[in-house]
């Protein structure tokens, strides 16, 4: 018998509940993990109020690494006490101390990446890496409006953005923020509450906008987000902190600029074993090479996630927390 949070009632964070929890055993294909560090992510927040359907009662979490204990049939290249890891294109259910996992959503960790590393860099620098290459392939020179830029995703978006040649503008709360992001790669910082983001990013512009704006907060930077962009831009809308963007019309697009519009999710990009691959391929050699480093903002045990969870909502974290097992 092992321990997970279990939330049987959609709600705050008093619903995340630490009892036990039997982890079963792996068959054909799967994998008995034992976590040592566990993700935290907005999207948890989505799966625990409702906004985010999931069917009563489950165990949150995207993103977590470990080590192998035990392996099912059929799985003949990972042994116990290897090092894994894995990301959000799966069930959830990392807030825990034990699970079984299909072997195909496992990665194997480079000896140069730490679990609490891959733990705070799996889901986040994944997202990352599919944005910024593959959702729209930043150039070098580009313009890149960046929302949060001091948050979990923000701040590894603004380092690989610096080691793409990209010139990043990015939306903060605070200057003590913006520092951490100047300091991550981001050239210009607006202070989304004391500036006009959109009148802002004429000026550092220079008129010409930006190619491409990831916005991660939703429906309070959406309009901002969107009147930043050059023509023929691209917002990419990934994230609802704020709340959902409410519906607009297709003709909103034409009127600023023939722009494009999208609302991509990681498991999308991630859905293959092929993909998975790749993805976190790409994402470890740039962390092997120093381009990449999560900051690790806060770490808290698994037991008082509901208190890191408090502290994500409230908007009162820098970079990842990671929560110990």
């Amino acid at each position: 018998m092992s321990r997970a949070i279990v939330v049987t009632e959609v709600g705050g964070p008093e619903v995340l509940e630490w009892t036990d929890r039997d982890p079963g055993e792996p068959g054909p294909g799967e994998v008995l993990v034992r976590h040592t560090a566990v993700g935290l992510n907005f999207i948890d927040v989505y799966h625990r109020t409702g906004l985010y359907p999931v069917e009563l009662p489950f165990t949150p979490g995207a993103e977590a690494a470990g080590v192998v204990e035990r392996v099912g049939d059929g799985v003949d290249d990972l042994s116990p006490g290897d090092r894994v890891a894995y990301t959000s294109n799966g069930p959830i259910g990392s807030y825990s101390e034990v699970r079984v996992m299909p072997r195909w959503r496992l990665v194997k960790l480079p000896d140069a990446v730490s679990n609490e590393v891959a733990a705070a860099i799996m889901v986040k620098g994944c997202t990352v890496e599919y944005l910024v290459c593959r959702t729209y392939a930043v150039q070098a020179g580009d313009f890149v409006l960046l929302t949060a830029a001091a948050g979990g995703v923000g701040l590894i978006a603004c380092q690989w953005l610096r080691a793409l040649g990209a010139r990043v503008i990015g939306t903060v709360g605070t200057a003590e923020k913006g520092e951490l992001a100047r300091e991550n790669g981001c050239e210009h910082v607006i202070l989304y509450r004391e500036e006009d983001v959109a009148q802002r990013v004429a000026e550092i512009t220079e008129g010409a906008r930006c190619a491409v704006a990831y916005d991660s907060v939703g429906k309070s930077t959406f309009e901002a987000s969107l009147h930043s962009l050059r023509p023929r831009g691209m917002l990419v809308t990934f994230g609802n902190a704020s709340g959902p963007v409410e519906p607009i019309s297709p003709l909103l697009l034409a009127r600023n600029g023939s722009l494009f519009l999208t609302r991509p999710t990681l498991g999308h990009y991630y859905a293959t074993p092929e993909e998975t691959a790749a993805g976190t391929a790409a994402l470890f050699e740039m962390v092997v090479s120093g381009k990449v480093m999560p900051h690790i903002g806060a770490r808290y045990p698994l037991a008082d996630v509901s208190e890191a969870h408090r502290a994500l909502e409230g908007r009162e974290t820098v970079g990842s927390t990671v929560l110990m097992v």
